[in-house]
């Protein structure tokens, strides 16, 4: 195999985007050879810009079937992820998931059992993993020079969207629809860095505001407290309201400071670690020295196009996927951990009870705006893997 023959099903923001950037010439291992979507408009959108050799079908699984494919990028609304992924993986078709993985993590459980049985490559999109200066956070974490983690702050709030955005479609900020607000369409990416870098919390305590700024039935206020398995804390706040908003995520360790904000790392190293400062030290008021500089990185972060050339070198060459596509249901797990202890008002252990959490996720869907039928829930992934229910 010279290059990867690439399907898209969904050609809206972003599979549209992925089909540019690879017709573009930015991934030269990869050609779009069919796409898919229900919209004509769409379809016809495809064509003109990919030319007309491309098939077009209306239809995902004829296009899975059609042999026109060796991989797929599944980008349509987050509740059908899981049941698409699963398609291409029943097929051994290479699979690269748009985030999130998935709403709820029963469906994402048993997307992932799919993908154990399956030959294919299964990636998830992401592309902020490439960013250098996250990259190099969870080298600096990873290393142990700093010690072990004892806090973690990230205030993500420069995620801002007006009533407009709200309005441009049916499906937007509904539970039927998306399934969640600012947690499930604007964060994923940050819930994957943060456990990617400083781990997975055991408990999670979340006060989450609906329709606080905007009239939508979903969150779009979130302040989240986790604990951690070695003692650490951290504190996640996020919306869709604030102007200006704030991107600063902290990480403090028994031997200094991590601080990432408007494109620079900055790192304090002490010159001793805290708990070896403060059982030694004979004077009151204190503090361990510490000397704080910029950190340099390697200053690429190909984004979207780096994710989508390592997928095609994982197909033709057996590299490593900038993300497994099982790795989607970690910040998956966090945010449906966030939505549990809100709903519920007590803090929720992870792992939680996932029944307990699509039940309550199944009663707002019941009395959602949108009141057509959710695809991708349980009962629509039955008779693939262990869905549970």
């Amino acid at each position: 195999m010279e290059f990867v023959r690439m399907g898209i099903i969904g050609v809206g923001n972003m599979g549209s985007g992925h089909l540019s950037n690879i017709v573009g010439g930015k991934c030269p291992e990869i050609k779009v050879t069919a796409v898919c979507d229900i919209n004509p408009d769409r379809l016809a959108w495809a064509r003109e810009k990919a030319g007309q050799d491309i098939a077009c079908f209306e239809n995902a699984i004829d296009m899975l079937d059609s042999g026109l494919i060796d991989a797929c990028i599944v980008a349509v609304p987050h509740y059908s992820h899981p049941l698409y992924v699963i398609e291409c993986l029943k097929r051994d078709i290479h699979v690269m998931c748009e985030k999130p993985a998935g709403v709820y993590t029963k469906a994402v459980r048993a997307m992932n059992e799919a993908a154990a049985h399956s030959k294919a490559k299964f990636g998830m999109m992401f592309n902020q993993r490439t960013d250098c200066i996250y990259r190099k956070m969870r080298e600096i974490v990873q290393s142990g020079k700093m010690g072990r983690i004892r806090r973690t702050n990230w205030i993500i709030t420069n995620w801002y969207r007006p009533q407009a955005y709200y309005d441009s479609g049916a499906w937007r900020a509904t539970w039927s629809g998306e399934g969640g607000g600012v947690l499930l369409n604007q964060c994923p990416h940050n819930l994957d860095l943060w456990q990617w870098i400083c781990g997975m919390p055991k408990t999670v305590t979340a006060h989450l505001y609906y329709g606080k700024w905007h009239d939508i039935e979903v969150e779009d206020d979130v302040t989240a407290f986790v604990e951690y398995e070695n003692g650490a804390t951290g504190c996640f706040i996020t919306t869709t309201g604030d102007a200006p908003g704030t991107n600063r995520f902290e990480i403090t360790l028994d031997g200094g400071k991590l601080l990432a904000e408007n494109g620079k790392l900055y790192m304090t190293e002490l010159e001793m670690f805290e708990p070896e400062f403060s059982k030694t030290n004979k004077i009151s008021f204190a503090a361990p020295r510490g000397k704080t500089i910029e950190v340099e990185t390697d200053g690429q972060s190909p984004q979207h196009v780096g994710v989508l050339n390592r997928f095609a070198a994982a197909i033709l060459r057996d590299e490593p996927l900038v993300a497994r596509g099982e790795e989607g249901i970690f910040g998956l797990t966090i945010s449906n951990a966030m939505h549990l202890s809100s709903w519920l008002g007590k803090t929720v252990e992870i792992p939680f009870d996932e029944d307990l959490f699509y039940d309550e996720l199944m009663k707002r869907v019941a009395t959602s705006r949108r009141k057509e039928p959710v695809a991708g829930t349980v009962a629509d992934l039955s008779g693939t893997y262990n869905t549970g229910k």
